[in-house]
């Protein structure tokens, strides 16, 4: 019998005792029993920068599932981009600033096997600094919804 190799990764980044900031974890939690392929690998992280490279090396695809706050965001609005919709910063003062498109560039230039086909997924949240393993009352109502958009964004990512 042939290994099945693992060339998908869904990670699901953020907090999860902090309030809304566990909707990515929670999501992909979920999603582990709804999407069904031999070759997805789920996982969860609260981490970022340079330590994110350790968790995608070696995948061709990633879909990032995170939480997001922007002006005049919806709680629960599902937004898709791709790391070119980033802009870069020049703010990072210490290796624990650094943002993602230069651990990207860094894992680039230190030849890492990182995957090519990136995908990210947010979800507008209300609240990330209170301590709670739930998700704030409006977004917890909302969110049979919001998984919904995430699989069907999820889907078209693994098809397209």
């Amino acid at each position: 019998m042939a290994l099945i190799e693992k060339d998908t990764l869904i990670l699901g980044l953020g907090n999860d005792i902090l309030t809304d900031d566990g909707i990515g974890p929670r999501l992909v939690k979920d999603l582990c029993g709804i999407v069904k392929a031999d070759n997805i690998v789920f996982n969860i992280a609260s981490c970022g920068g340079l330590e994110i490279l350790e968790l995608i090396k070696g995948y061709r695809k990633v879909i990032f599932i995170d939480a997001i706050r922007t002006n005049g965001g919806k709680p629960g609005d599902v937004c898709y981009f791709l790391p070119s919709d980033f802009r870069e910063t020049s703010n990072i003062s210490n290796l624990h600033d650094i943002n993602f498109l230069t651990a990207l560039k860094m894992g680039d230039i230190l030849e890492l096997d990182l995957p090519t086909d990136l995908h990210i997924i947010g979800i507008e949240i209300i609240e990330d600094m209170e301590f709670s393993d739930e998700l704030s009352p409006p977004l917890r109502e909302i969110y049979p919804d919001v998984l919904e958009k995430v699989k069907a964004l999820v889907m078209k990512c693994l098809t397209g």
